[in-house]
């Protein structure tokens, strides 16, 4: 009802576009406006002024002769003190502006190479923004922002991509396990070497104590029996220690040791050599 007396109504964010016998008459803002039609007035149509973005996926090459698909999102809005160029100067603004973009990512990214293009998505962004804003500034229209959302290699390159950064992680985990087992090593050795050290001082003090005590039982026995020397007493202990020895071996019903040569008469042979080895440490002392 409103159409026909001439009555229309414009939406907020919104203006709409009249034109008198065809020809611009003027930009109606939100609101209730009257557009006689008997006199020639006609709403030529709306026009939006509200943040628009268009998504494009443009594919282009690397530097490196890497074919990848970037994805830019541009946002972009009208202007309402240039509504009437908005309106009439671009028959299709969607795809001149997709045509800007194209033209800027195929001019700045084959001068990078692929590993570049990612670490610069914000200077890209910035070269299309510039070149659109400069463009579309004659035709009404506001570039609000441009991001680079997306780089999209080919699925070969992402796949290669993955494995070389999959083996320079294996090699940097093999290095550092290498490391780990020769740190364990080292330390194991200065464990055995500490080990040993005082395995030896531990043998080295119970030798001294078992020379010292036969020294002083020998000492003892010779001044408590008058006439006995000091080799009598020794090959008497020798042989003590000896028939010792032998029980011990004798009560176990799994030993496997055994003397060799055997025999009560190769005592003097072993009582020569420890009273020789006692000797010497006496004289060493």
């Amino acid at each position: 009802m409103g159409q026909v007396l001439g009555c229309i109504q414009v939406d907020q964010s919104t203006v709409a576009v009249k034109e008198n016998f065809g020809k611009f008459g003027d930009v109606l803002q939100p609101g209730c406006h009257c557009v006689p039609w008997c006199i020639g007035s006609q709403i030529a149509g709306h026009l939006s002024l509200r943040v628009q973005q268009l998504d494009v996926r443009c594919e282009t090459k690397t530097k490196d002769n890497v074919f990848v698909t970037v994805v830019a999102s541009v946002q972009y809005r009208a202007l309402a003190e240039s509504a009437q160029d908005a309106f009439y100067k671009l028959s299709n603004t969607r795809a001149q502006i997709q045509a800007y973009v194209f033209d800027v990512i195929r001019a700045s990214v084959p001068k990078l190479e692929l590993d570049a293009a990612f670490e610069q998505k914000n200077e890209i962004a910035k070269a299309v923004e510039d070149e659109l804003e400069k463009a579309m500034s004659h035709y009404g229209y506001e570039i609000v922002q441009t991001l680079i959302v997306d780089i999209e290699p080919d699925e070969h390159v992402k796949r290669a991509m993955n494995e070389i950064n999959a083996a320079a992680r294996l090699r940097v985990a093999a290095n550092e396990k290498a490391e780990a087992e020769k740190i364990l090593q080292i330390k194991r050795a200065e464990g055995d070497a500490e080990s040993k050290y005082l395995a030896g001082l531990g043998i080295a003090r119970q030798r001294q104590a078992i020379v010292d005590g036969l020294r002083d039982s020998v000492l003892a026995f010779s001044v408590n029996v008058p006439g006995t020397t000091s080799k009598d007493v020794m090959d008497m202990v020798l042989v003590t220690q000896y028939f010792d020895t032998m029980k011990e071996i004798g009560a176990s019903s799994k030993s496997n040791s055994v003397f060799i040569p055997h025999g009560p008469g190769a005592v003097r042979d072993i009582a020569s050599q420890i009273r020789d080895g006692l000797l010497q440490a006496n004289t060493t002392n």
